[in-house]
């Protein structure tokens, strides 16, 4: 198997983990994202969304994070990251389909009006200009646009924070009652979870769980058993310090804002 990744993304780190878990060892192939290699015409031809990560199984193309780790599950059955139980599958299943579901964008959003315009912008307008061309999508497009040229004054982006601290809430309540988000064994669904609690760790929002007066001290219990466990190497073993250095700092800045926006929802 082949993995086209870059090391900092959300989806590319979940099917790390999962591809750790499995103990299937991947040839990687690191994209970097700020410099548009997921728009060149080759990678296009096997994501033509011009999105990471890609998986080549047998020289085919998997694309779109959830759909890999569904397909690593099945080709690598022997260690289950499904529960067995039908139930807590189905349950399973409602966790894995929330970034598709709208979580994804929200935390995209977030962390682009936040922190990675500061990234885009420092790259003078000629290459943001060029950059924001090679985006496939123009809807996309604009829109990112928007979230650089605008920051947390951008349109959705008030939206887009109460949608990804609602997730942690929903997080919160399941892991009082169970400690994994599919009931007693680590799955798919904490999979998919743990790299967005990691962002907001590394943008200094871990208060969105560890303040007491959010009583969501279940979520900090449960990201410390995911890092205990070895696959949480396929996201430690991969962090830009420099890239968390500015998102650290930026979020920072930002702190006082994010929280009057989530007081007022």
């Amino acid at each position: 198997m082949e993995l086209y990744h870059n090391n900092m993304s959300t989806c590319a780190q979940k099917v790390r983990l999962v591809l750790r878990e499995k103990g299937i060892d991947a040839t990687l192939h690191h994209l970097d994202l700020r410099a548009g290699e997921q728009n060149t015409p080759a990678y296009l031809k096997l994501n033509p969304k011009g999105v990471v990560p890609t998986l080549l199984d047998r020289g085919q193309p998997i694309v779109e994070s959830t759909v890999i780790c569904e397909y690593l599950e099945d080709v690598a059955p022997q260690v289950p990251l499904r529960p067995a139980d039908p139930l807590w599958r189905a349950r399973m299943r409602l966790w894995t389909m929330q970034p598709d579901a709208g979580l994804h964008r929200a935390v995209g959003m977030t962390c682009t009006a936040v922190a990675f315009r500061h990234q885009h912008l420092a790259r003078g307008p000629e290459k943001l200009a060029a950059y924001l061309a090679g985006r496939p999508d123009p809807v996309a497009r604009e829109q990112l646009r928007a979230l650089i040229e605008q920051g947390l004054d951008a349109p959705g982006v008030g939206a887009a924070l109460r949608s990804y601290d609602e997730f942690v809430g929903r997080m919160a309540r399941q892991l009082a009652a169970t400690p994994w988000l599919a009931g007693e064994a680590f799955s798919l669904a904490d999979a998919m979870a743990l790299p967005y609690l990691v962002r907001l760790e590394h943008l200094g929002f871990e208060w969105w769980w560890t303040d007491p007066a959010r009583g969501r001290g279940a979520v900090g219990d449960w990201l410390a058993r995911c890092k205990a466990r070895p696959s949480y190497a396929a996201i430690a073993d991969f962090i830009d310090a420099g890239f968390v250095a500015q998102l650290a700092s930026s979020g920072a800045a930002a702190r006082e804002r994010v929280a009057a926006e989530l007081r007022a929802s």
